[in-house]
């Protein structure tokens, strides 16, 4: 839906304005909350194997979960002298939990989890197989240092920079084409999703497999019984297996 995407932050950066004029506090995007909310709308099949992956199927279409999240931060407005009573450690742990479940399915953090992971024990990324692991550990590096660094300043009296900071990093982005080729920043800093790059190019090379075997001219049809029988077609030979019942 990157329409909606779209159009949530187009009224987040009409209200920035609007708030900077009127020296009301300013809008941020809720990346939490969002994350949380759009992976609550996925759906995903069951995992009937040990280890097996669920697969993405599609996502509930509803508006009724988005009016209520925003109707009800409304009414905290009236609702202060109730609040209050709420502990902080309590709001904290929910939104450390909210971050740390978000957490699965982000490339970053998949990648920072490869530092200390054996190589045989590494899941099959769709990057790891066009981009060498050095080039991967670098490209991380370089985005961990760059996500400390804006903590640092925001955590700072200079925390007043920190758009301007969030700025150089389009400038830091275009400096990766002097480290990285063109191919590798497609893999490593892409927008499509995991899952779906992965899928798009199993399903090319199951067509490059196919195409090549119609150029051999290797046939199988499928028989009834336990066999299948094979046909060669620049020999004209017939050949069956011997395990045939």
């Amino acid at each position: 839906k990157g329409c909606g995407y779209h159009l949530d932050l187009f009224v987040v950066g009409v209200m920035l304005g609007v708030c900077s004029v009127m020296g009301l506090p300013w809008f941020v995007a809720a990346t939490v909350l969002s994350i949380s909310h759009v992976n609550s709308l996925k759906l995903e099949s069951e995992c009937s194997a040990p280890g097996e992956q669920p697969k993405f199927l599609g996502i509930r279409e509803q508006r009724f979960t988005g009016l209520m999240i925003f109707t009800l931060m409304g009414c905290s407005v009236f609702m202060t002298s109730v609040l209050k009573f709420i502990p902080m450690p309590v709001l904290y742990g929910v939104f450390l939990y909210m971050g740390a479940s978000s957490l699965r399915g982000i490339q970053f953090f998949d990648r920072l989890r490869l530092f200390g992971m054996p190589a045989k024990h590494q899941p099959d990324f769709i990057y790891l197989r066009h981009v060498p692991l050095r080039k991967v550990h670098l490209f991380t590096i370089i985005q961990l240092s760059c996500l400390i660094l804006l903590w640092v300043i925001k955590t700072s009296r200079a925390a007043i920079v920190f758009p301007m900071m969030v700025l150089a990093l389009v400038f830091i982005r275009k400096l990766l084409d002097l480290i990285f080729t063109k191919r590798e920043l497609s893999w490593l800093d892409d927008l499509m999703p995991e899952w779906k790059k992965k899928k798009l190019e199993d399903a090319a090379q199951e067509e490059e497999h196919s195409i090549i075997a119609e150029e051999e001219g290797i046939v199988q049809v499928p028989l009834e019984g336990h066999y299948n029988l094979i046909i060669l077609g620049p020999l004209n030979k017939t050949r069956i297996p011997t395990e045939v019942t």
